[in-house]
């Protein structure tokens, strides 16, 4: 059946390749979401690997599956693109009459993006009997972030290997490399990666929809709406982390993030949350609650949950909403 959809999509059929590459579309939007950080910028890389494929067709020999090409294809897009991407300006602070405490530090990675949980169904393409990680964690949010300080090319073996499982040999071949090359380069990002991540240790969270994670988010939502310090100290880690990407800005510990909050509710700031779901994990919608009228959307909240407690808490920009199905603004109470 596959070789003759590729006959009649080779002789212009678009039907016949949209049959074939459609299976594979989803997982090869969350690899290259893995390999740029961005919704937006995956969704690009996606279409140009989508129309090499569609004009590269005639080449396609079958000595490596379709699946396999695909990837090979993404994954130079992918690569092209991270080569030809200037690096982005942070954000300066731009919240008003808000003075947050002096940030712990400031961020290597300022431009990051959120993925929608509703674009993972049909996302998990089998992985190769070399994968090293389980999807729900090759998609977390800290991870993702973690992996955008690699060198390029250790980024894509790091993620062909130990992420989607495949063989060293297929690996050189996408890559146009040696299998001695990929095996060094694999080495020096598996030890980069295992230097940054901080959760080594931790408490795994609670399973997605779980009664346990349901309880978190709801003690959360009821302290941040009714700004409740005291309440939502008691949810978080002593190594509690927030960062505000794409401002640099960042707050490691639980009695500084205390204080940014308290900044935040001083200031005179109410919200409402509505729930939504971040790669893999538990977030909200913000909406800032004005004594009357429109309640404008602020951002997004990705929750980080160890155990059951928060150790790190994620808000991006209000642009990123409609990703998530949730409305610019509210109507007032």
């Amino acid at each position: 059946m596959t070789a003759e959809l590729i006959l009649r999509a080779r002789a212009g059929d678009g039907d016949a390749f949209r049959e074939l590459t459609e299976p594979h579309r989803r997982e090869l939007q969350v690899h290259c979401y893995r390999m740029l950080g961005s919704v937006a910028d995956a969704e690009d890389a996606l279409q140009d690997t989508l129309l090499a494929a569609w004009q590269g067709l005639g080449g396609f020999e079958g000595r490596a599956s379709l699946r396999t090409w695909l990837y090979r294809i993404a994954t130079n897009r992918c690569l092209n693109a991270r080569r030809a991407a200037g690096r982005r300006p942070a954000r300066e602070w731009d919240v008003p009459a808000v003075e947050p405490p002096e940030a712990t530090r400031l961020g290597e990675v300022a431009w990051i993006e959120p993925y929608p949980d509703a674009l993972l169904d049909g996302a998990a393409g089998p992985p190769g009997p070399e994968a090293r990680y389980e999807q729900a964690e090759s998609i977390s949010l800290a991870f993702v972030t973690a992996l955008q300080v690699l060198p390029p090319r250790q980024l894509a073996v790091l993620i062909l290997r130990d992420v989607l499982g495949f063989h060293a040999r297929e690996v050189a071949g996408m890559l146009d490399t040696t299998v001695e090359s990929v095996t060094s380069a694999l080495k020096r990002a598996r030890a980069s990666l295992q230097h940054r991540q901080a959760a080594d240790g931790r408490e795994p969270p609670p399973a997605a929809g779980s009664p346990a994670e349901d309880a978190i988010v709801a003690r959360f939502a009821l302290a941040w709406e009714s700004a409740d310090i005291d309440a939502l100290v008691a949810l978080l880690t002593d190594d509690v982390f927030i960062s505000m990407p794409p401002m640099p800005f960042e707050y490691q510990g639980r009695d500084v993030v205390a204080r940014f909050c308290a900044s935040l509710f001083g200031s005179g700031r109410r919200f409402d949350l509505v729930p939504a779901r971040a790669n893999g994990q538990p977030a909200f919608g913000a909406y800032l609650r004005p004594p009357a009228g429109i309640r404008h959307g602020t951002g997004v909240y990705v929750l980080t949950l160890a155990g059951a407690r928060i150790c790190a808490m994620t808000r991006f920009e209000a642009s990123v909403l409609p990703w998530f199905g949730l409305p610019r603004s509210l109507p007032g109470r």
